[in-house]
């Protein structure tokens, strides 16, 4: 679907409006991403009011990065985890099984 055609969603970033193209049924969603961001963006804001707004945004981006980095790290090792239990119970059963 092009951009042309693309309903757009309201949102708020810092007091600021904007309007984002967003894809039917996705409003949901880049409201909750909307507001975690805007949170992040007061956050930041309110530490240092001094900053400029370009620069509120890219330490809420880098720290919104940082967030989702190590979520999946967080995840990669917990699957690993999984991996070496299914494994270990793999094999386990297996012995079982020999007659």
């Amino acid at each position: 679907m092009s951009n042309a055609k693309r309903p757009t969603k309201e949102i708020t970033l810092l007091g600021r409006s904007y309007m984002i193209a967003c894809d039917s049924g996705e409003e949901a969603k880049l409201e909750r991403a909307a507001r975690y961001l805007d949170r992040a963006m007061n956050g930041i804001n309110a530490q240092s009011g001094t900053l400029g707004s370009e620069r509120v945004t890219l330490m809420a981006a880098l720290n919104i990065t940082h967030e989702l980095l190590e979520a999946l790290d967080e995840h990669r090792a917990s699957e690993a985890n999984l991996n070496r239990l299914n494994d270990r119970l793999e094999r386990a059963l297996a012995k079982t099984r020999k007659p």
